[in-house]
């Protein structure tokens, strides 16, 4: 995207423009200088690795970071032996901060030999003050630190490091800005996620997001349209329409708009194939949304619709403004208005005060609404959140007793479930070469199912019908029709 930004041609003995995305285009041409500088002197450019280590925002933010190290120059790599390695972090659960910690200290080696590397660190993890200090104190070979909030500073930001010798730390704890235009590099050419809003106004209190994203800001629907329509014309088939809970979209825009408005926009783009989104919170999906997703030719028929707990008691503790019976309602009206739909959830085990009783309340749900898949947690403490500070915390032991049962039970029922499409002819979606098996392709069928079948490069980003012969669980066995 932006190929018709010329960045050579940018008069870098101006003053920085105030106005973004132009202050970010004329960074990004000063790194290109800096980039050059390296070329000379080493023989080669500098390579770069980007690493997501959260969500699928954090995926969409890390394809952002790529395409702007891409258009300063740098060759992106894979590899953490590179000249800039970035850490784009997750701070849901507490082993996602533990992992970051480990890899510093093998980044910390890398670095001892490469007194060029540039290390650096963002995302949701940023966010929390009691990290950035430590990082501060242990971990001063760190080269730069930023949040959420400004990611779209990256190359203003990138410069500051390449140029100085300090640690370049730059957390903000709130904005309401959103800024367009930005280079992106997508990890395929055949899909995309499309951000339509950023932070979260629900506060569940066993999480962390919303004191890490901040707020809920909407982008709005003309820039979401636009940035489709560029995608399509560059190839993309499907879209994921990306948001901490994409139901809620549209309420703080001058004008609102809800996401079945938007969706049913969206829709109308030509040579668009699929549209995905999530994620949906239960509290917020209208009748409205069921009726569009029933009547669309291109939304898939599947929705991430997150439980967390079965127990009304618990939920109302999590602050989810749902009860049970609703939830299994909702379920309910979806199955009826679109009966091959597939069902996703997220369900927390070992939620602070979670008795036998309401355990089995979870279960119960998952019996009942059937879900293709779940991924399933145990409670993670997170320093911040009010379920942090709660009394009754679960025994680790038990917490793991009643993990191993619902995982039991999860899967049991996903395994008939998915089986349902069995012998019939479906569109998949290539993805690309199975990791397995190289004569196989692997692609997606709208409800999200795994689907492998023998293929070949040629296949990957096109929609081919595909008879199902064969369901191994999770996956699908298939032949090409």
């Amino acid at each position: 995207m932006n190929a018709n930004i010329d960045f050579d041609r940018i008069d870098l003995d101006l003053p920085a423009p105030e106005k973004e995305p132009d202050r970010q285009y004329y960074f990004i041409a000063k790194c290109r200088r800096l980039v050059e500088d390296f070329k000379r002197e080493n023989g080669r450019a500098p390579a770069a690795c980007v690493f997501n280590m959260g969500c699928q925002m954090n995926a969409r933010d890390s394809e952002k970071l790529s395409g702007i190290l891409e258009q300063t120059g740098y060759e992106l790599t894979q590899s953490e032996d590179a000249d800039f390695v970035i850490y784009n972090t997750c701070t849901v659960r507490e082993n996602a901060n533990l992992k970051v910690y480990g890899r510093l200290g093998v980044l910390k080696t890398k670095k001892q030999k490469n007194p060029r590397m540039r290390i650096a660190l963002c995302g949701c993890m940023m966010q929390e003050p009691q990290v950035v200090e430590k990082i501060r104190k242990s971990y001063g070979f760190v080269d730069l630190i930023f949040g959420t909030h400004n990611i779209y500073k990256f190359a203003e930001l990138l410069y500051a490091c390449l140029c100085g010798g300090d640690m370049v730390v730059d957390i903000w704890k709130d904005t309401d800005r959103i800024v367009e235009n930005l280079p992106v590099e997508r990890k395929y050419f055949f899909k995309s996620g499309v951000n339509i809003m950023f932070g979260c106004n629900n506060f569940c209190s066993y999480c962390i997001v919303p004191y890490v994203r901040g707020r809920e800001r909407s982008r709005e629907p003309r820039e979401i349209l636009r940035e489709i329509e560029r995608l399509v014309d560059d190839g993309v088939a499907e879209v994921m329409l990306l948001g901490q809970n994409v139901n809620s979209y549209g309420r703080n825009l001058d004008e609102p708009v809800t996401f079945a408005q938007l969706l049913r926009e969206v829709e109308k783009i030509p040579g668009l194939a699929r549209i995905r989104f999530m994620t949906s919170h239960p509290k917020d999906l209208s009748d409205e949304l069921i009726e569009t997703i029933a009547n669309s030719q291109k939304i898939c028929p599947h929705i991430h619709l997150p439980l967390q707990s079965g127990s009304s008691r618990i939920l109302k503790i999590m602050n989810r403004h749902y009860t049970k019976e609703q939830y299994l309602t909702l379920v309910e009206k979806l199955r009826a208005a679109v009966p091959d739909i597939s069902l996703t959830t997220d369900i927390i085990v070992g939620f602070p005060g979670e008795t036998e009783e309401d355990f089995e309340e979870t279960l119960d749900v998952v019996r009942k609404a059937r879900f293709d898949s779940a991924f399933t947690f145990i409670y993670s403490r997170r320093t911040g959140t009010p379920a942090a500070s709660m009394e009754d915390q679960v025994p680790q032991d038990v917490v793991k007793d009643r993990f191993d049962r619902l995982l039991a039970e999860v899967q049991r029922i996903a395994k008939e479930t998915s089986a349902r499409f069995t012998g019939q002819v479906l569109p998949v979606l290539v993805e690309e070469i199975n990791a397995q098996d190289s004569a196989l392709v692997t692609g997606r069928l709208a409800s999200n199912l795994l689907v492998h079948f023998p293929g070949d490069a040629s296949l990957i980003g096109k929609i081919v019908d595909v008879e199902l012969t064969e369901c191994k669980g999770f996956y699908y066995l298939g032949n090409v029709r």
